[in-house]
């Protein structure tokens, strides 16, 4: 149970929480403006060309509602929202994690030292007969 605490902490604190929070912030307020881009514009336009079909009201119903229970139906219509926005939102994911990927390496190539030549054939010889060398005297 300690190692469990262990590691959680190291990961709870090895990234900038404050960071992190802002993150869950601002995806929530991402979240919301997908969804109503999605309710509000790109639905009405599918329902246009499928000759006015609401895609809210889209549903099987299982049972009739009756003066005792509620209506009970698979709200499909509903489902293909959701969707559609899992699917926005996963391209705009996708697309601000490949830009901050390029930007990254972009950085990592230029600070990036240029690797020490590798030693010549000679040199490396040469290092092979001072190890014998330094193995036979010793």
């Amino acid at each position: 149970m300690s190692n469990l605490l262990k590691q959680f902490k190291e990961f709870a604190f090895k990234g900038n929480v404050i960071d992190m929070a802002v993150g869950v912030i601002v995806g929530g307020a991402f979240s919301t403006i997908v969804t109503s881009l999605v309710n509000d514009i790109i639905m009405p336009i599918f329902g246009y060309f499928t000759a006015g079909v609401n895609f809210d009201s889209l549903k099987i119903v299982l049972s009739a509602a009756t003066e005792e229970k509620e209506e009970a139906a698979i709200m499909y219509g509903s489902f293909i929202q959701n969707i559609v926005n899992f699917l926005i939102i996963a391209v705009c994911i996708f697309a601000a994690i490949t830009l901050v990927n390029k930007a990254m390496h972009k950085d990592k190539k230029e600070e990036a030292p240029a690797a020490p030549p590798a030693p010549t054939e000679a040199e490396l010889l040469t290092e092979i007969r001072d190890l014998l060398k330094e193995q036979k005297n010793a």
